[in-house]
């Protein structure tokens, strides 16, 4: 599975785990260069708080696209650290 963002790749790895449609990348398969940290967070009563990225991709500036749970829930212990993403990020094969 490959994460992208207008053509550029931002993560790559075949151990992506899905978890409510979501693809979560390994932590050592995501381009750390095109990642900024944020002060944004969500919760969720099954996987916990998440934490987020925002992306800097060629000059573009995505906020909040990508978010990791460091300390989820125990049903989901699987995604600790992994990457999700989203706003206009896609995962192809």
């Amino acid at each position: 599975m490959k994460a992208k963002f207008n053509e550029t790749v931002i993560a790559e790895s075949d151990r992506a785990v899905v978890i409510e449609g979501n693809y979560y990348f390994p932590p050592d398969s995501v381009k750390r260069e095109f990642l900024r940290a944020s002060e944004f967070h969500t919760s969720c009563p099954r996987k916990g708080e998440a934490n987020y990225y925002s992306l800097a991709v060629n000059g573009n500036r995505i906020a909040d696209a990508a978010w990791y749970y460091p300390n989820p829930g125990e049903t989901a212990e699987q995604i600790k650290n992994y990457i999700a993403f989203w706003k206009g990020v896609k995962v192809v094969e």
